[in-house]
C-alpha cells in the first residue's frame, strides 16, 4: 500500500483527498436528514480518523492557520445563507423580536455564569475568563441551520433567527472586548459599541441598495463570485475598521430576498423583479453549494487538529458537564420566559457550540490567553450540546396532525393565490411539488 501511494504524485492525492471528503460529506448529509445526527460530528469524525490514520498531519502548520481563514469564509456564507432562506412579513415580526431577545439574554446571562465558572476552575482574572465564555456561549448557526430542516416552519424560523442573531450579537462582543481601544468611562463604552452598530446598519442598508440595484445591470454570465467576491471584501473592510461587519452580509441577504418588502414606491421602478428572482435562484444555489464545501473542509480540519487525549481526563470531563449545565440552565430561564413553558420544545435542547466556538477561541490575542485552559473542553461541550440536540430532534419527529395539514394546506392555498396575482408561475410548480 505505501508504495502505491507513495507512487502517486503529490497534487492527485490533493485531488483524490479533496474529492473523497466531498461525496463522504455528500453522505454525511443523507445521514443526518435520515437521523437527525449532525453531519459536522461525522465531519469531525472524519477528520479524527484522518489524524489517526496519518498522525504526522496535526503538526502541518499550513493546517492550523487554514482553518481560521476557512472558518471566516464559511461564517460570511453561512450567515448568508440563512439571510437569504427569511422572509420577512407583518406575522413574522413578533417571531423575530422574541429571537432576537432570547439571543440577546442568553448569550450575555451565560457568557456572565460561565465566566465565573472558569475564574473558578482556572483561577483565572474575571475579564480573561469572560473572553473565553463568549464563544461558548454561541449557538452554532453552521449546525442548527441544516439540522432544523425537519421542523414545523414556526420553530425552523424561531432557530435560524437565534442563531444568526447569536453570531453576529456574539462576535460583536468578542470583538469589543478583545479590542485596543482604551474606554474611559460606562458612557464611553456605550457610546462606541452603539455608534459602531448604528454606523455598520447605515452602511449595510446603502451597501446593500446599491448592489441589489446593480446585480440587475450585470450581463456578463460570470457574476455571481464577482457578488461573493464584493461581500468579501465589504467584510473585511469592515472588520479592519472594526466594524460589525455580519451585519453587512445579513442586511443584504435579507434585502436580495425580500425586494418586495424592501423596495416599494419609488424604489419599486429601480429593479426589475424578474431579473431579481432569476439571480437570486442562481445566488442562491451557489451560497448554499459553497457553505456546503467550506463548512465540510472547516470541521473535517477541526477534527484534524483536535487532541484526544483530554477525553480521558475526568477534571476537564467534569469541568465540561458544568459549562453545559449552565448553558442549558440558562437557556431554559429564558426560553420560558420568551416562549412559554409549552412552546419550549425542542428549541431548548438545540443549542450545539461549534464553528464560531472554534473560530473565535483560535482569534484569542495571546495577551488573554489563559495558560491552563484544555481544548478538550471545547471539544466536550460540542460533543455533548450537538448530542442533546440531535436526541431532542429524533424525539420531536412525530406524524403531523389533521390541525397541522390542514394549516400547511391553507398557507399553500394563499401561497398559490398570491403568485397568480403576481404571476410567478415558476414559484407555483414549486410550492405544489412540495
Amino acid at each position: 500500500m505505501d508504495i502505491i501511494i507513495d507512487s502517486i504524485k503529490p497534487e492527485y492525492i490533493a485531488i483524490i483527498s479533496f474529492s473523497v471528503i466531498v461525496i463522504l460529506s455528500f453522505i454525511f448529509n443523507y445521514i443526518s436528514i435520515k437521523t437527525n445526527i449532525p453531519s459536522v460530528l461525522l465531519l469531525m469524525g472524519l477528520g479524527i480518523l484522518i489524524q489517526n490514520i496519518f498522525p504526522n498531519i496535526k503538526n502541518n502548520s499550513i493546517l492550523s492557520n487554514s482553518i481560521v481563514v476557512i472558518g471566516k469564509v464559511g461564517l460570511i456564507l453561512i450567515v448568508l445563507e440563512a439571510a437569504l432562506d427569511l422572509k420577512i412579513r407583518k406575522d413574522r415580526v413578533n417571531l423575530i423580536f422574541k429571537s432576537f431577545l432570547m439571543s440577546l439574554l442568553s448569550l450575555f446571562g451565560t457568557s456572565l455564569l460561565l465566566a465565573i465558572a472558569l475564574q473558578y476552575f482556572l483561577s483565572s482574572p474575571f475579564y480573561e475568563s469572560f473572553i473565553y465564555a463568549v464563544p461558548l456561549s454561541i449557538l452554532s448557526s453552521a449546525i442548527i441551520i441544516p439540522s432544523v430542516a425537519n421542523l414545523q416552519k414556526e420553530k425552523k424560523e424561531f432557530m435560524i433567527y437565534e442563531s444568526t442573531f447569536s453570531d453576529i450579537i456574539g462576535i460583536i462582543l468578542f470583538q469589543f472586548l478583545v479590542s485596543k481601544e482604551v474606554y474611559y468611562s460606562t458612557h464611553h463604552i456605550i457610546f462606541s459599541v452603539t455608534s459602531n452598530i448604528v454606523i455598520t446598519i447605515v452602511l449595510a442598508i446603502i451597501f446593500s441598495y446599491v448592489a441589489v440595484i446593480g446585480i440587475q445591470k450585470l450581463t456578463s454570465e460570470v457574476k455571481l463570485f464577482l457578488i461573493i467576491a464584493v461581500l468579501f471584501l465589504i467584510y473585511s473592510i469592515g472588520s479592519v475598521f472594526h466594524l460589525s461587519s455580519l451585519i453587512i452580509i445579513l442586511l443584504f441577504g435579507l434585502i436580495l430576498g425580500n425586494t418586495d418588502v424592501f423596495f416599494r414606491g419609488l424604489l419599486k421602478k429601480t429593479i426589475n423583479a424578474a431579473k431579481i428572482k432569476s439571480v437570486f435562484k442562481e445566488f442562491y444555489i451557489i451560497t448554499v453549494e459553497s457553505a456546503f464545501i467550506l463548512r465540510t473542509f472547516f470541521f473535517v480540519l477541526f477534527g484534524i487538529t483536535i487532541s484526544l487525549v483530554s477525553l480521558f481526563d475526568f477534571d476537564i470531563a467534569i469541568q465540561s458537564l458544568i459549562y453545559v449545565g449552565i448553558i442549558f440552565s440558562v437557556r431554559l430561564i429564558f426560553i420560558t420566559i420568551i416562549l412559554g413553558l409549552k412552546k419550549t420544545i425542542p428549541q431548548l435542547f438545540i443549542a450545539p457550540r461549534g464553528l464560531i466556538t472554534v473560530l473565535l477561541f483560535y482569534t484569542i490575542p495571546s495577551e488573554y490567553m489563559i495558560k491552563n485552559f484544555d481544548q478538550g473542553v471545547l471539544l466536550y461541550t460540542i460533543l455533548i450540546t450537538s448530542f442533546i440536540m440531535t436526541i431532542a430532534l429524533i424525539f420531536s419527529r412525530k406524524p403531523k396532525s389533521f390541525v397541522e395539514i390542514v394549516h400547511q394546506y391553507d398557507e399553500l392555498h394563499d401561497s398559490i393565490e398570491k403568485s397568480f396575482e403576481e404571476g410567478h408561475i415558476e414559484i407555483i410548480d414549486k410550492k405544489t411539488q412540495n
